[in-house]
């Protein structure tokens, strides 16, 4: 005879024991059983996904429809008044991606993505794992250190940019005023191409290492101590140390990271925005600022290709965590 724990696993493994009456019944499907089992986590989580849906979804469906259109602010329904006016747009297909692609600003606009990409995330992580590990040893004051290195990722983005756009001043500001004390001529900060590229990286990549510090530092800690000892030991000086143990036991942690960093600097509106508005001119436009102009600032308002670019920046962003994924996996990490 089966025992009662026996029966019971019986049971689990066949979804349950049929249901009582003439004949059994039909046995309930691997949805219901789910449903059956988990209804409170289904419960609780079900506020969380309609947000979610209403929130994300159908702002995204909605942009990916008017992508397909030519939608401006002159053929989308509108309401003058008591009147209404009825939208007039047309479906055109593929053609706004066309013309997207087919046009060499956004190639150049994208070069300068990506390159403002590449340049804070890989600054912003290098500072961080330096000072994480600078924090990870028994040092005075430890503490407050931790504290005045974390304090920017608590100040808001837009004060913090308020902030350096007076320090960057051309006339009033500390930094050119520092320049004029030692004998040398002030820098046009905002004002030139270069230097205002230089200086939304240098800003972003000051946001951005708080968030690097905390998370490697963790990571850090988490790595036992008598690995490094026993490497010592062994003869290990500090870079291989740092190479044969340090880096293999934050990869998991650097890897994601990197990921969530990537996505946040390529999506980074508010730092170039606030700080040099896309200029001078637009040459420290980002793909997603110019996606903002179109939809916002310029005059018939664009929203069908400002539709479109923002697909486009999805597109890419899908691409590049797909490719990532499979890099880790080849390497052997579990994500």
């Amino acid at each position: 005879m089966q025992s009662a724990a026996e029966t019971d696993e019986a049971d689990e493994r066949s979804g349950g024991p049929p249901p009582a009456g003439k004949g059994g019944g039909r046995a309930p499907g691997p949805l219901r059983r789910r449903l059956s089992r988990h209804w409170y986590a289904w419960m609780m989580i079900a506020p969380v996904a309609l947000v979610i849906a209403v929130i994300v979804g159908y702002p995204l469906a909605r942009g990916l429809f008017l992508s397909f259109t030519d939608a401006n602010e002159a053929n989308v329904e509108r309401t003058i008044g008591v009147n209404t006016i009825e939208a007039t747009y047309e479906f055109v297909g593929l053609d706004n991606y066309a013309a997207i692609l087919g046009d060499s600003m956004f190639w150049g606009r994208l070069g300068w993505t990506v390159l403002w990409t590449v340049a804070c995330v890989s600054l912003t992580f290098t500072i961080g794992l330096t000072l994480a590990n600078m924090l990870n040893r028994k040092v005075r004051g430890r503490a407050a250190y931790r504290i005045a290195l974390i304090l920017p990722w608590g100040i808001p983005a837009f004060v913090s940019v308020f902030a350096w756009r007076l320090l960057f001043n051309e006339r009033n500001g500390l930094f050119n005023a520092v320049l004029d004390g030692g004998g040398v001529e002030g820098i046009a900060w905002l004002g030139d191409p270069t230097w205002a590229k230089v200086s939304v990286i240098a800003v972003n990549v000051w946001i951005g290492v708080p968030f690097m510090l905390v998370a490697t530092l963790g990571a850090l800690q988490s790595i036992p101590g008598e690995l490094y000892e026993a490497a010592e030991m062994d003869g290990a000086g500090p870079w291989q140390r740092f190479v044969n143990i340090t880096m293999p036991g934050i990869r998991a942690v650097s890897s994601t990271v990197i990921l969530l960093s990537t996505i946040w600097t390529f999506n980074m509106f508010p730092v170039i925005y606030l700080l040099t508005r896309g200029g001078p001119g637009d040459s420290s436009e980002i793909l997603v600022t110019y996606a903002f102009r179109l939809a916002f600032l310029e005059s018939p308002r664009d929203f069908a290709t400002s539709a479109a670019w923002g697909v486009i920046i999805l597109l890419l962003l899908s691409a590049f965590a797909v490719v990532y994924r499979r890099v880790l996996r080849k390497q052997g990490e579990v994500w």
